[in-house]
């Protein structure tokens, strides 16, 4: 086992050696749909030296040099399409399965998001009154104003709008999501992406709600938030406000939505993760089980390819689920708790395990 902090009592990140055969419905899950998922990690690998670390980002564990990560993706390359047996074998000879803990504690919260889809024009007219503000130039001078400053109209006038939307809880749900398409009022479609934050604390609105006895736990998922602010508009634009972290946006070319790897996201095969504790581009296999909506579980193979500001702490994940109303649903109802391992390359695994004795 490796962990951070051992010194200082128990490891706020600890990796435990596991094998195939204790991954929940590994056997069960279509594991060749998650090879184009991870193919598109290798596309940023092999744009870097050899030399170069799989992700700076982590500072509690070294993934390995790119270089060793090449020879894997090269291999995953040359895999059948759709053979799920093949694909089973390739992660089987390659990889072994790390169970992450925090404090001890492997269970974690595994919550849903995807690509949200709003109506929007290029010119603020008729109902499109909501802005959506691009980065500015100089992000530090941004920091100091929070959401209820921002929508107050502090950069109103500075040329930052990006796009002008027909609904505040749309665009409140576009910083939640992270990415979305406008629907433009005069045909077309602008893809945007998450390109900055304000600096201020994200503090979660439904959180607010349990507390308050508004909603119950039990009920407190995105789309029951959502229904509740639609019932409840002034309350509901007051509430927001008590969430100081606001998000900027760019437009985005081509296909999307992209990851903060940079890599575009694949339906219920991407996930994002906390960065300070998981590398990018990990294969990692999740196990896990809903809690409210349904008696839904979760047993398959995954990529981290995206990071989230509500995404915190060593066992945290969010699954994203693709573009549209079922899409919607899906993200909208996920609220739960289980676990997942990272499927490291052998000589890595190895070594983080050597490090720990």
């Amino acid at each position: 086992m490796v962990g951070l902090g051992r010194d200082r009592g128990p490891a706020r990140f600890t990796l435990e050696p596991a094998t195939f055969s204790q991954l929940q419905g590994w056997a069960d899950d279509r594991l060749a749909a998650a090879i184009p998922a991870f193919l598109k990690s290798c596309g940023r690998f092999l744009t870097l030296p050899d030399a170069a670390p799989l992700d700076a980002g982590p500072m509690v564990a070294d993934y390995g040099r790119v270089g060793l990560w090449r020879e894997l993706c090269e291999a995953a390359g040359a895999l059948p399409p759709k053979d799920d047996t093949a694909a089973r074998r390739f992660f089987e000879i390659f990889f072994i399965p790390l169970s992450v803990a925090d404090y001890g504690a492997s269970e974690g919260l595994f919550t849903g998001y995807y690509e949200i889809e709003l109506n929007g024009s290029r010119q603020r007219q008729g109902r499109y009154q909501t802005p959506i503000y691009r980065r500015p130039s100089e992000l530090g001078a941004a920091t100091r104003y929070s959401r209820a400053e921002i929508e107050d109209g502090v950069l109103s006038g500075l040329g930052l709008e990006l796009l002008w939307v027909d609904d505040p809880i749309d665009a409140f749900f576009l910083e939640i999501q992270g990415s979305g398409r406008v629907r433009l009022r005069n045909g077309g479609t602008a893809r945007v992406g998450y390109d900055g934050q304000n600096g201020q604390p994200y503090v979660p609105i439904g959180r607010l709600l349990v507390e308050r006895g508004v909603v119950p736990r039990s009920k407190a998922t995105m789309m029951t938030i959502r229904d509740w602010m639609n019932q409840h508009p002034a309350a509901g634009a007051a509430l927001r406000r008590e969430n100081p972290s606001y998000v900027f946006f760019r437009e985005l070319p081509g296909d999307g939505p992209l990851g903060a790897e940079k890599v575009v996201l694949s339906a219920e095969r991407s996930i994002a993760v906390d960065r300070a504790f998981i590398a990018l581009g990990i294969p990692i296999w999740v196990e896990a089980d809903e809690r409210f909506a349904s008696a839904e579980s979760i047993r398959r193979l995954v990529v981290a390819q995206d990071t989230g500001g509500a995404i915190k702490g060593p066992v945290r994940g969010d699954l994203f689920w693709g573009t549209g109303s079922a899409a919607a649903s899906r993200a909208g109802a996920m609220n739960a708790r289980g676990r997942y391992y990272l499927l490291l390359p052998r000589n890595i695994a190895g070594r983080l395990s050597l490090n720990s004795r």
